[in-house]
């Protein structure tokens, strides 16, 4: 089914609505056969427990899209705070993500990941829906690298155009 989306809210009025609206932080991580690309991102949330399945969005003008739409599987790492580098170098355009060989490495399946992350699951593509000028991607998790639980660690969340943390100091 295809809807014309018109007379809707400007990408500005948009962009406001959701810049005071609060985000986990993720690095995604994939190659689809020419070299590694990582993007941060906000979007990613799950949908099903039973089967395991994500999704997150990628906008067309993002360096890392054409990889991303290319490959069929990814690395989608949940950020503590203490991995704010890793979410700044993701989120930073027109460098080399993976310079640093010391703070990545690849997976027995190939994928790349960042070694620091405080969790990893690695999930197979399932479908892809493009919408205005972005991608929205569904991936079944195939596995996961999750440590067992530090309760000092902080989650990484973006808000209103900038990184917080969640401790106990957010705690209501």
């Amino acid at each position: 089914m295809t809807v014309e989306l018109v007379d809707g809210l400007s990408a500005e009025e948009f962009k406001l609505a959701f810049r005071h609206h609060p985000a986990g932080v993720a690095v995604i991580t994939a190659d689809a056969g020419h070299g590694p690309v990582g993007l941060t991102a906000s979007s990613v949330f799950s949908v099903s427990a039973d089967p395991a399945v994500l999704v997150f969005s990628v906008s067309g003008s993002s360096s890392s899209a054409p990889t991303l739409n290319a490959a069929d599987t990814v690395v989608v790492h949940l950020l503590l705070s203490d991995h704010i580098d890793i979410a700044k170098l993701c989120a930073t355009s027109g460098i080399n993500r993976f310079e640093d060989t010391t703070i990545w490495d690849r997976l027995p399946t190939g994928e790349p990941y960042f070694k620091n992350a405080q969790a990893r699951i690695r999930g197979r593509v399932i479908n892809k829906m493009p919408i205005g000028d972005s991608t929205v991607f569904a991936v079944h998790a195939l596995e996961a690298d999750i440590p067992d639980e530090d309760p000092a660690s902080n989650p990484l969340v973006y808000h209103n155009r900038s990184w917080h943390h969640l401790g106990d100091h957010s705690r209501l």
